[in-house]
């Protein structure tokens, strides 16, 4: 979905050093920049991995299982523990998110603006992660194997 924003963030990461060491100027932003486009592809990477199966998972032994078995597991892991923990944080997180969007929070070091961008990026992850579990949970199950 973002994975296009793994090109600028690699750009960002590497024009800091020329940046600093050869302009010097503009690494800071540079850095800010990366900080808060890094934020948003975790946030999204995380449901992204999950959706694609790509995630690191505990399936040596779950691959034995039945495929009705394996979805079961998938959908009480989604609804006990996924689910709980995506709400804790955007519970947890409220008021901090809240007041750093609203007085749109700039970078503590360097005043640049997009600080709120990071902290908006947690809910973002928790939310995406909440809708994946809806959707796991909410998933017929498949037929068995043959």
């Amino acid at each position: 979905m973002l994975q296009w924003l793994a090109l600028p963030l690699i750009v960002l990461l590497f024009l800091q050093w020329p940046l600093r060491d050869i302009v010097r100027n503009y690494s800071r932003e540079a850095n800010d920049l990366g900080q808060w486009i890094f934020a948003l592809y975790v946030a999204v990477s995380v449901t992204a991995a999950t959706r694609a199966g790509t995630h690191l998972a505990a399936d040596t032994v779950a691959q034995r299982y039945s495929v009705r078995t394996r979805h079961w597991l998938k959908r009480i892991g989604a609804a006990l523990g996924l689910a709980p923990w995506a709400l804790l944080v955007i519970y947890a997180g409220w008021d901090m998110v809240l007041q750093s969007v609203q007085l749109l929070e700039a970078f503590p070091d360097t005043n640049n603006p997009g600080y709120f961008l990071i902290k908006l990026a947690l809910w973002l992850m928790a939310f995406t992660i909440l809708l994946q579990c809806i959707v796991d949970v909410l998933r017929p199950c498949p037929a068995d194997d043959v």
